[in-house]
């Protein structure tokens, strides 16, 4: 039996799969959501139970073989489920961030505008699969555009995550084909910008 604390489950979607359309059309969110995702937490479950059986029979060797797999499968988990809850529907998005965050973004970018070409550059221009992210320096206080690889969690890069976008193919592939780039601006359209904001006012407290 797996133990209750690797039961790790698929988090409840904020909306339906045809929410996000036009941008995120409906059959990717569902492929994306109850396969891809779904899969990363059953990894993770898989992994962690090995793992904690390895721990029990003092398996240190075993323990180290199944890192990779915990921090794939649980980046994975962890980065969808922020991915989730940073988009809404186009019609409820507010364009753009508002009260502390947006001063924060001028201060470390310049202005939105700045902040949004440097981050869509740098995002498109991940090689092969990863996410690109804002995420928050709480030793320097300040906000920083990073990029990780495969599914690698940003707290690999001592940030909290503010907003990321998942550039694995599977994000977009079936409506955007291989130009990444038209995701990845159409993204910044659904951004749910009153949950980033309080995920970033969490992260600076």
């Amino acid at each position: 039996m797996t133990d209750s604390k690797t039961s790790y489950q698929l988090p409840d979607l904020p909306y339906d799969f045809s929410a996000l359309e036009p941008v995120i059309s409906a059959e990717i969110m569902e492929l994306h959501y109850t396969k891809h995702h779904k899969t990363y937490v059953t990894n993770l479950n898989a992994a962690l139970e090995k793992y904690h059986e390895a721990e029990s029979k003092k398996d240190i060797a075993a323990m180290v073989a199944l890192q990779s797999a915990i921090k794939f499968n649980g980046g994975g988990h962890i980065n969808h489920s922020i991915f989730w809850t940073i988009l809404c529907p186009k019609n409820e998005s507010e364009g753009k961030p508002h009260h502390e965050l947006s001063k924060a973004i001028q201060k470390d970018f310049g202005s939105f505008e700045q902040f949004i070409e440097k981050f869509n550059a740098t995002t498109i221009a991940i090689q092969g699969s990863g996410w690109g992210w804002l995420g928050y320096n709480k030793a320097m206080k300040r906000l920083e555009i990073a990029v990780c690889s495969n599914q690698d969690p940003l707290s690999t890069l001592h940030l909290i995550p503010i907003l990321g976008v998942d550039v694995w193919e599977h994000a977009y592939y079936l409506q955007y084909k291989n130009v990444r780039a038209d995701y990845v601006k159409a993204i910044a359209s659904i951004f749910n910008w009153k949950q980033i904001e309080e995920r970033f006012t969490k992260a600076s407290a």
